[in-house]
Parts: C-alpha cells; sequence; structure tokens
C-alpha cells in the first residue's frame, strides 16, 4: 500500500481496524452484515465517487 497525501498513517490504520472490530463485536453476528452494508453507504457518501467505490469494492474481494 503506498502512502499518498490522501492515505492514512499505520498508527491511523490500526485505529481504524480497532474501531471496525469493536463495532462489528458491538452490533453482534446477526446484524453484523447491516452494520457493515450501512458504513459502507456512509463512506460511499463521504467519498462521492462511485468510481472510487467501486474500486474500492473490487479490491476488498481480491484474496478473499
Amino acid at each position: 500500500m503506498t502512502n499518498t497525501p490522501n492515505a492514512l498513517s499505520i498508527p491511523d490504520l490500526e485505529i481504524v481496524y480497532d474501531t471496525l472490530a469493536s463495532a462489528i463485536d458491538q452490533a453482534g453476528e446477526e446484524k453484523t452484515s447491516l452494520f457493515l452494508v450501512k458504513l459502507a453507504l456512509l463512506n460511499a457518501n463521504a467519498l462521492a465517487r462511485a468510481d472510487v467505490f467501486q474500486a474500492h469494492v473490487q479490491a476488498a474481494l481480491q484474496d478473499l
């Protein structure tokens, strides 16, 4: 992963990971999918670029 001007630092990525992991635990197994969809839509709206969001989805699907 390249560190571009808009990219998060490694420590910030660790904070994001910890926040996400905690939120998934809070949502519980039955509501994790709903939570992730809501989070994705909120982030897509903040990103304001459908093409970039689509690229992120494809990148996330790789090597599952």
